[in-house]
C-alpha cells in the first residue's frame, strides 16, 4: 500500500502471498505519542468462511475523501488465485475506514468480476474511486475502473487499464494512465464530466509511481532510474532525469513537501536490495534539479535494532514537510541458511525527521 500522512499521523498496510486464506493489517501511527496501533485486519472486516478467498494484501493507495473516509482496496495473496480448489473468487474488495469514528465498511464487492484492485487513487472532492486491475485468472490485461462512492455503482470501466499506477490532477478531477510495465509510454485521459471514453493524448511518462498535484499545479512520476514532470493543463511532459544515486533504482512509492512543492522523497531498491546502497531516503529538489540522500538506515537499523531496511513500498511525507514515514520489508532473523541471503522475514516503520535547513526555500 501506498501509505498516507494526515497531521500528525501516519496510515499504512503489511499483507503477505498467503492464499487463498490470506490476510492484511491495517496501521495508524501517531508522531506526537509515538504509538503505533492495528486499526483493522481484512479477515474480521470480510469474515470470509474457512478455505474461501480472503485477500492477502492492501496493495492500492490510501486516500482521505471530504467525507472523513479513508478509502483503498484489496489484492490478491498469489498469482492464479481462481484456480485455487473450493477458493469460490469473484473479485476483490473496495473498503472504507473512517478516522474519527474508527469504523470500517465494505463499499463493493467485485465491482469488475474476477478483478483484483491493486492499483489505485481516489478523488476526494468527487468521491470517486479509480483503479487499475490485476486479472484474478492472471491471463488477461489489466482493467480500468471508476467507482462511484456515493451511488456505490460502476461509474465506467474499460477493458485496457493502468498497468501499474494513476495520474490524478485534482484541480479537474481527470485521471490520466497508460498501460506499459516499464518504461515511458504516451497517456490516456479519463474525464469525468464525460465517462464515456479514453482519448490518448501527446504525452509520454513512466509511471511506476506518481505525486498527487503540487502547488505548482504539476505531477512528478518515475520508473526506475527516471523521473518526468506532467502539467495536467496543457498536457504536456517533460523528462527530468536520472533518481537513483547508486546500484538500486526500482521505486514504487513517491511523494512531496506540500507546504513547499519543492521537494521530492523516494527510497530505491523497494523490492529488496536497498540495503546494498545504504537503504537510503533520497530527497530529489526540484528548483535546482538535484538529488541527496538525506539519511542511510543501514547498516544503522541492524547495528542498533538487528533490522536490516530491504525495500519499500510505502513512503509518505506529513503535510508540513517536517517527517518522511516509510512503511518497510526487512530481516531480522539473518541470512536463510539455504541460500545464504537475506529473504524478507519482517516488516518495520520508520519516522524520519527532516531537519529545516534541508527543506527551506534557499
Amino acid at each position: 500500500m501506498v501509505g498516507l500522512a494526515v497531521g500528525r499521523k501516519y496510515y499504512s498496510a503489511i499483507g503477505g502471498h498467503s492464499s487463498p486464506g490470506g490476510n492484511a493489517f491495517f496501521y495508524e501511527y501517531d508522531s506526537a505519542t509515538k504509538r503505533l496501533r492495528r486499526l483493522l485486519d481484512l479477515r474480521s472486516i470480510l469474515k470470509q468462511p474457512k478455505g474461501i478467498y480472503t485477500p492477502g494484501k492492501i496493495h492500492s493507495r490510501l486516500d482521505l475523501g471530504r467525507d472523513g473516509w479513508l478509502y483503498f482496496s484489496t489484492h490478491r495473496g498469489s498469482t492464479k488465485i481462481a484456480f485455487k480448489p473450493g477458493a469460490k473468487y469473484g473479485g476483490d474488495w473496495i473498503l472504507c475506514h473512517h478516522i474519527k469514528s474508527g469504523k470500517t465498511e465494505v463499499v463493493a464487492h467485485a465491482p469488475l468480476p474476477m478483478q483484483c484492485l491493486p492499483a489505485s487513487v481516489a478523488d476526494p472532492d468527487r468521491l470517486i474511486f479509480y483503479a487499475g486491475t490485476a486479472d484474478g485468472l492472471n491471463e488477461n490485461p489489466p482493467k480500468f475502473l471508476a467507482y462511484d462512492l456515493r451511488k456505490r455503482l460502476v461509474l465506467f470501466s474499460h477493458g485496457a487499464g493502468p498497468a501499474r499506477a494513476l495520474i490524478f490532477a485534482k484541480s479537474s478531477g481527470r485521471i490520466f494512465f497508460h498501460d506499459a510495465k516499464k518504461g515511458p509510454k504516451n497517456l490516456v485521459r479519463f474525464d469525468p464530466e464525460h465517462p464515456s471514453r479514453l482519448p490518448p493524448i501527446d504525452a509520454s511518462v513512466g509511471l511506476r509511481a506518481a505525486t498527487m498535484e503540487l502547488p505548482n499545479g504539476k505531477v512528478y512520476t518515475v520508473d526506475r532510474d527516471m523521473l518526468w514532470e506532467f502539467d495536467p493543463q496543457p498536457e504536456t511532459a517533460r523528462e527530468l532525469g536520472p533518481t537513483a544515486f547508486a546500484g538500486k533504482d526500482y521505486i514504487t512509492s513517491l511523494d512531496a513537501d506540500r507546504q513547499t512543492g519543492r521537494y521530492l522523497y523516494y527510497i530505491p531498491g523497494a523490492h529488496g536490495g536497498a540495503e546494498n546502497d545504504g537503504s537510503p531516503l533520497v530527497q530529489y529538489d526540484l528548483m535546482t534539479r538535484s538529488r541527496k540522500v538525506i539519511c542511510f538506515l543501514h547498516p544503522y537499523l541492524r547495528q542498533r535494532y538487528g533490522y536490516t531496511a530491504m525495500g519499500s513500498y510505502s513512503l509518505a511525507v506529513s503535510q508540513d514537510g517536517s517527517r518522511v514515514y516509510a512503511t518497510w520489508n526487512g530481516n531480522r532473523a539473518g541470512p536463510d541458511p539455504k541460500r545464504n541471503r537475506l529473504r524478507f522475514d519482517t516488516c518495520a516503520m520508520t519516522a524520519i525527521e527532516i531537519p529545516e535547513s534541508e527543506r527551506r526555500n534557499r
